[in-house]
């Protein structure tokens, strides 16, 4: 097993506890609503199977794709696609693939969406790079993050700092994830791609406590969070639009038969002499 396995299988445990949960439900809202007005055929969600980031989407054609193969037996997820031979229609289709290398043509997905994608990858940079090669022109992608400026991240990384001091043997308050991308660092990379970002905003401002009791008495700090230091939730996302330069869509041209305008009709006027006057 592979620290990376070992990542994604702490990960998925952590969120069973109660600031798991409390992250995941605020992600699921999140997705339902950025999700459920964008239309198109084909979708994908990378990463997170634990939560079904396209449930409030009607495109036909949906994947949720997974890079580990400790996923299915540790998380209890469907099988893989080609072992289904009955399925739901509303029910999206587990796929296990490489993030840096994605088994769909180029410019054939309408929508992807990442939540803890990018941190959980190999290589943040390829996977993005990929999505940017398979989505349609137009296509949108919605990327979920951990804000490494928040207090989450700040805890996040004083842990880190202990263990590498050890200063104490006491785990770490977030899983052991790859790199927190931060959020104007992630519009940048998107830009270079030639992405246009539509939307983002944070979310979660409660104090990183284990205690589902403590969680919850700090309730009242979501609205004043929200209102005074938004850019500092424990959680971020962001929606992008593909780009393509050059480009305009258009719709069916009609081609009408034009007929040929019937030439005006000349009429002869005689002209009317004045009568004699005797």
């Amino acid at each position: 097993m592979t620290t990376r396995d070992d990542a994604i299988i702490e990960f998925a445990q952590w969120l069973q506890s109660p600031p798991g949960r409390y992250l995941l439900a605020w992600e699921q809202a999140q997705m339902d609503r950025m999700v459920s007005d964008v239309f198109g055929y084909h979708a994908t969600q990378l990463g997170l199977p634990q939560l079904d980031a396209l449930r409030a989407n009607r495109m036909p054609h949906r994947w949720v794709a997974h890079d580990s193969l400790l996923v299915p037996q540790a998380l209890e997820l469907p099988p893989p696609a080609e072992e289904i031979t009955t399925q739901s229609p509303d029910m999206p289709v587990a796929l296990h693939c490489d993030f840096d290398a994605l088994p769909f043509p180029s410019q054939s997905i309408d929508l992807v969406v990442l939540p803890h994608g990018l941190e959980l990858s190999r290589d943040p940079h390829e996977t993005l790079r990929e999505v940017e090669r398979v989505l349609v022109p137009e296509g949108r992608v919605v990327i979920v993050g951990f804000n490494p400026a928040s207090l989450w991240g700040l805890r996040q990384r004083a842990g880190h700092m202990r263990q590498r001091l050890h200063v104490s043997a006491r785990p770490r308050f977030l899983p052991a994830s790859g790199e927190f991308v931060g959020y104007w660092r992630l519009r940048d990379w998107l830009r270079l791609l030639s992405f246009e970002v539509e939307h983002g905003r944070f979310g979660c401002w409660r104090p990183p406590l284990r205690s589902q009791r403590w969680l919850d008495r700090f309730h009242w700090v979501e609205s004043v969070g929200e209102r005074w230091w938004p850019v500092l939730g424990a959680l971020y996302v962001l929606v992008a639009v593909k780009r393509v330069r050059g480009m305009r869509l258009v719709g069916l041209a009609r081609r009408e038969k034009l007929k040929p305008k019937a030439a005006p009709a000349v009429v002869a006027h005689r002209r009317r002499e004045p009568a004699e006057v005797e």
